[in-house]
């Protein structure tokens, strides 16, 4: 399986849709790839809070469009990223509501799978102010395996980690925009997820300065037993790798540290 992780940036002074068009150009040029990713949300710029209203869209808004309309003429599946998702009426007295929501499409250019992050961030950023938890934590069927989708701070999780692998994921898709400042962080957190619950983890980071903020770039394609299979620099560039999703269950069978897992920890005596 062939990966393209597009480490994108979002620079202020870009307007979205020069930044989708720019975007599209990035993701044309990959063509042989089976899957491409993009970071969170980058046609927004994550850091941009007081712009979230008016650069928000729903799932067959531009953004998702453009990527769908893209990974159909290459046939590939398409990681979106994430986009600031409007939910009309879900708001203040029927006004709209926001999430942070991240979509695959299939080569086919429709919907595959589709995640609202579950921890916003609230820690110097407004997102946990701006924006609604999702309520749900999907899986989908490829044709490369079982794949999921986690955003960002939920890295930070493992909770939830768990139960995608209790759910049957074998990869995990991560767009972010993680700043410079914790990037030790990203690179101990996308390792001991992947070791921890015996999954490919694909996390495509934000490059450049948002509002001030240096993100973090070194997207990362860790494999099931920890092993670093790739790693992109500081700067906007796109990651290409190869995978054998066959890796995961040859892992899990090999040590079958899911299989040892219980169930229920909440039981034991204290």
């Amino acid at each position: 399986m062939d990966i393209a992780l597009v480490q994108l940036s979002s620079p202020d002074n870009e307007t979205q849709s020069q930044r989708i068009d720019r975007a599209q150009a990035l993701l044309r040029e990959q063509r042989g790839a089976d899957l491409i990713v993009l970071p969170e949300l980058w046609s927004a710029g994550y850091f941009h809070f007081g712009q979230y209203p008016e650069l928000s869209e729903t799932v067959n808004g531009p953004t998702v469009a453009m990527c769908a309309a893209v990974g159909k003429d290459l046939d590939a599946y398409v990681h979106v990223g994430s986009i600031v998702e409007r939910i009309d009426g879900t708001g203040t007295a029927g006004s709209p509501g926001f999430r942070n929501t991240s979509v695959l499409v299939d080569p086919q250019g429709n919907l595959a799978h589709r995640y609202s992050k579950l921890h916003v961030f609230g820690y110097k950023s407004r997102e946990a102010d701006l924006l609604t938890p999702g309520t749900s934590l999907p899986v989908a069927e490829t044709a490369f395996g079982r794949m999921a989708g986690t955003t960002c701070y939920d890295l930070r999780f493992p909770g939830l980690w768990s139960e995608l692998s209790v759910r049957g994921a074998e990869i995990v898709v991560v767009p972010a925009a993680w700043p410079a400042a914790r990037r030790e962080h990203w690179r101990l957190l996308t390792a001991a997820r992947a070791v921890e619950h015996q999954v490919f983890v694909l996390a495509c980071n934000a490059a450049g300065t948002q509002e001030g903020v240096e993100l973090g770039g070194t997207s990362r394609i860790v494999d099931p037993s920890g092993r670093l299979v790739a790693e992109a620099g500081t700067g906007e560039e796109v990651l290409r790798a190869s995978i054998d999703p066959g890796l995961v269950q040859a892992t899990r069978s090999e040590f079958p540290v899911i299989a040892d897992r219980l169930a229920d920890y909440s039981g034991l005596a204290r």
